[in-house]
């Protein structure tokens, strides 16, 4: 490693030593290493082949020493032959130890990406909606991203890295004082001209790199944003395309001088690093040859004395900044630890069971609900606020109950906010009631498997989220095995088939983000004939017609009656008019049922179903 060499990797440690004040934690300490279980002997491996390769690097430099004094001391050929020789087989040996080492830490440390993603990616599909509802998705997409990978860093590189530099210091100070101590002293004395620039310089290159990656950050945060189809239609609806483009311009031309400046800084410091490098193996060779010439140094001993002090200052630098880059990646595991250790509201039972066979019944018996509160679910690192929202715990229903039997379809009406959504959220679980219960054919959800649930519930929502993949891959969400004619049978009776065969990739046509390149009546009667092929027992519809023009309405509520056919079904419903047939209609106001009957009877009643109803009509009645 030549003395330029030296000099980056002194400033790359720097720059990563991002000093962290936390005290080591012995109890996180031990979870790591029962993480790294699975690997752990092809870690002592990697440990070991580190330790040699480190021995190795040490002992070339005196080989290369004993060369030169064979040579000024007239030794046969064959000695200085057989040093040479000996030197190529440790470079070759070395060559093989370096690839070996790099296959094990990439072996250790790409399965523990695997690990912890897949573990994360499980532990958050298990967190309940409200978790979603709270979280900023970049901020957990980032947890399985940037913080895995730190977290990878301290098996894959710290750890040699600490391992490695140590085992090559003590050597390389051994050997140096064994033939030299005041060229050793000279250079441990040179040291701080080396180290301390490197620090201070690197904590300024860190501070531009950590300001330039918020700037990017923002930069991404904005493109992601103006660049989904919502985000763009409200840019073009009520933004101003110049001063977005101002704003982004702005961060782009801060990172530009920042990188400009971040260059500069690196070249002079380099530069000058270098110089002080040559400087000290300019002392070496003055001060070693002094010796020699005094007889007091072999002159291969000067050789190796140089060639030693470069294999001095990388690992000193380097072990300098092992504690904050330890540290550093010992944060990236808490920040993981930190959504593992989130518990799931949901959790299935070990004795769950599965549903009876036949038509499902719904019953809600004096059922209490509240929303959860922000610590229950969430951390303020994910939603990216200081302190978590307090609020939340108050209850929104307050003792609802309703029966729906097989086959029947009850509808729930009422004002927005009166908690109709919160009652049909707590059918399929997303949920669990506070006090009292909700039961699928008289069995308690919670008393369910998880898989019974999916299986025996159907739900539509009023925004019918597609995601970014083919018409055949959302379809075969609600059914893998589903088969193409059984496809295409839904798509007929959702009335989509045509559409979908007039499409050039037919059912390969990709939907786009959220399905935006379908209209929205599209997108709705997709999400019934994704419904229909998982042919559920219950379904339940939050507001489906929503929003929807008439004709896009007509072609729903058609495909909805396929979908509700033979089936016990809740519907929340705004347009009155669609649940007139309805077996139960439950009018929801401040979390509480106030009135329940059918649809004659409500109207006959005069209370809120009736105001509610007239108010509608009215609404729908033409200004002469």
């Amino acid at each position: 490693m030549d003395m330029e060499v030296t000099a980056w990797t002194s400033l790359y440690h720097a720059m990563n030593a991002q000093d962290d004040k936390r005290p080591f934690s012995v109890a996180g300490l031990r979870r790591i290493w029962r993480f790294a279980d699975v690997r752990r002997s092809r870690l002592w491996q990697y440990l070991a082949v580190s330790v040699v390769g480190a021995v190795l690097a040490v002992v070339t430099p005196v080989l290369a020493g004993r060369v030169v004094d064979a040579i000024v001391g007239g030794r046969p050929s064959g000695v200085v032959l057989g040093l040479a020789g000996l030197i190529a087989v440790i470079a070759v040996v070395e060559a093989a130890l370096g690839l070996l080492a790099r296959w094990l830490s990439a072996s250790i440390g790409e399965d523990l990406i695997l690990r912890l993603r897949t573990k994360v990616y499980d532990h958050v599909q298990r967190m309940p909606i409200a978790f979603f509802t709270r979280t900023r998705t970049g901020a957990l997409v980032s947890r399985l991203n940037n913080d895995v990978i730190g977290a990878q860093r301290a098996f894959s590189d710290t750890l040699s890295s600490v391992v490695g530099n140590l085992v090559t210091l003590l050597l390389t100070l051994v050997v140096m004082i064994s033939l030299s101590w005041q060229i050793t002293l000279l250079a441990l004395v040179l040291l701080p001209v080396f180290v301390l620039p490197a620090r201070r310089m690197g904590t300024r290159l860190a501070r531009l790199e950590r300001e330039a990656a918020n700037h990017n950050a923002a930069m991404s945060t904005q493109m992601t944003e103006r660049f989904s189809a919502p985000g763009a239609t409200l840019v073009k609806l009520f933004g101003r395309p110049a001063r977005e483009s101002a704003e982004f311009a702005l961060r782009a031309r801060r990172v530009r001088d920042i990188g400009v400046r971040g260059a500069m800084v690196q070249t002079v410091f380099i530069t000058a690093l270098t110089l002080v490098s040559a400087l000290a193996l300019a002392l070496v060779y003055g001060l070693g040859g002094f010796y020699a010439l005094r007889g007091q140094l072999d002159p291969g001993a000067v050789v190796a004395l140089a060639l030693l002090l470069t294999r001095l200052y990388a690992p000193l630098t380097a072990l300098a900044s092992a504690r904050v880059e330890v540290m550093s990646a010992l944060v990236s595991f808490e920040r993981v630890f930190e959504v593992l250790d989130l518990r799931p509201l949901i959790v299935e039972k070990p004795d769950a069971r599965p549903l009876p066979e036949g038509p499902v019944s719904v019953e809600f018996t004096d059922v209490r609900f509240s929303y959860p509160s922000a610590e229950k679910v969430s951390l303020a690192s994910l939603e990216e606020v200081a302190v978590l929202d307090t609020r939340g715990g108050a209850e929104v229903l307050h003792g609802v109950s309703f029966r729906a039997e097989p086959g029947q379809l009850v509808a729930l009406v009422g004002s927005s906010g009166a908690g109709k959504s919160t009652i049909a959220s707590l059918v399929p679980r997303l949920y669990d009631v506070d006090s009292g219960s909700v039961r699928l054919s008289g069995v308690d959800v919670r008393d369910l498997t998880a898989e019974a649930i999916r299986e025996a519930l159907g739900m539509v929502t009023q925004d019918g989220h597609l995601f970014h993949e083919s018409i055949r891959e959302n379809l075969l969400l609600a059914r893998p095995e589903a088969n193409e004619e059984e496809l295409w049978d839904v798509l007929r009776r959702a009335r989509l088939a045509d559409l979908v065969a007039s499409l050039p990739d037919g059912l390969d046509t990709v939907v786009g983000e959220r399905g935006y390149r379908l209209s929205g009546g599209e997108r709705q009667r997709l999400t019934i004939a994704r419904l229909l092929l998982a042919r559920p027992r219950v379904v339940i519809l939050d507001e489906a017609t929503a929003h929807l023009d008439s004709t896009s309405e007509a072609a729903v509520q058609a495909a909805l009656g396929e979908a509700l056919e033979g089936r016990t079904a809740v519907v929340i419903a705004h347009r009155l008019s669609t649940i007139r047939a309805a077996d139960l209609i439950l009018v929801v106001e401040d979390g509480h049922v106030v009135e329940r009957g059918t649809h004659a009877e409500l109207l006959a009643a005069g209370g809120r179903y009736e105001e509610l109803y007239r108010t509608q009509f009215a609404e729908q009645v033409p200004v002469s």
